[in-house]
């Protein structure tokens, strides 16, 4: 596939394959067309039959398979890819591996239990200035920052709580995917910090700032993940349906560049 340069215009196919006013990773195309983190792919610069769409290691395929080559999937490897099951073919013709893995959408009806961290703890938004204490969460959880284009991008005004020990950062929840009607979210926790509500904290104050603005709080999870569970049941968030993504490995074939075109549609 070609990977495009700059922004996809809001014309067909591409509004009828990734329609918009959608929760959980159907906000993903949406994220990377206003806020630029994240990559367009196609199997052609015009007139385009089929095309992905990429951020923080998620993708979403649609068109037609048939037009897809195997080999243009390459980049993809190692990306959680969620795509209709005619997409299943090209996909393992793609990938050494791929493995289903079920995942649940969450959309929030009301507030959830009250969450009380400890005296010591604040909670509070983050700001521009924090994106060090952001860093300082290590690697094992720098998932978080990726659909935002690092720790800087997280700390943006707006779109991040934290809970705070001192300049200490315990524990994060953010926007992971802003569409226009939901903005999903998403929680990270250090290990010694878990199970003191400090998640449930932060992520019910940011569902606060996102009602503001006028649009609904989501949350994604895998269906075997309850502490994830867990946590969006105590922030009021209720179950809305299940899907299915796939965990693909690594590429069959070598990484073949292609070039980055300019949308001509």
């Amino acid at each position: 596939m070609i990977e495009w340069c700059g922004a996809v215009p809001a014309a067909e196919p591409w509004t009828s394959w990734f329609p918009a006013g959608r929760p959980g990773p159907g906000a993903l195309a949406e994220h990377v067309r206003t806020t630029g983190h994240g990559r367009w792919w196609a199997d052609r610069p015009a007139g385009p039959r089929s095309a992905a769409v990429t951020c923080a290691r998620h993708a979403v395929l649609a068109g037609d398979p048939r037009t897809t080559d195997p080999a243009g999937l390459a980049g993809l490897a190692h990306h959680y890819v969620l795509a209709p099951d005619r997409f299943l073919p090209v996909l393992g013709a793609a990938f050494e591996r791929i493995v289903p893995w079920e995942r649940m959408i969450w959309v929030r009806h009301g507030p959830g239990r009250a969450a009380r961290p400890a005296p010591a703890v604040r909670i509070r938004r983050l700001t521009t200035t924090d994106a060090p204490a952001v860093r300082d969460l290590g690697a094992g959880l720098a998932w978080i920052t990726e659909s935002w284009g690092g720790p800087a991008g997280v700390a943006a005004p707006g779109r991040a709580w934290g809970a705070f020990r001192g300049d200490r950062l315990l524990s994060l929840a953010c926007v992971h995917f802003t569409g226009s009607r939901y903005e999903d979210l998403a929680a990270a926790t250090r290990p010694a910090e878990r199970g003191r509500g400090l998640a449930t904290a932060c992520v019910t104050a940011l569902c606060t700032d996102v009602a503001a603005r006028g649009r609904l709080p989501s949350w994604t999870c895998s269906r075997d993940n309850h502490p994830s569970r867990r946590l969006a049941a105590a922030a009021g968030f209720r179950p809305e349906r299940r899907y299915v993504h796939y965990a693909v490995g690594a590429a069959v074939g070598p990484v073949v560049p292609r070039p980055c075109s300019t949308p001509r549609h």
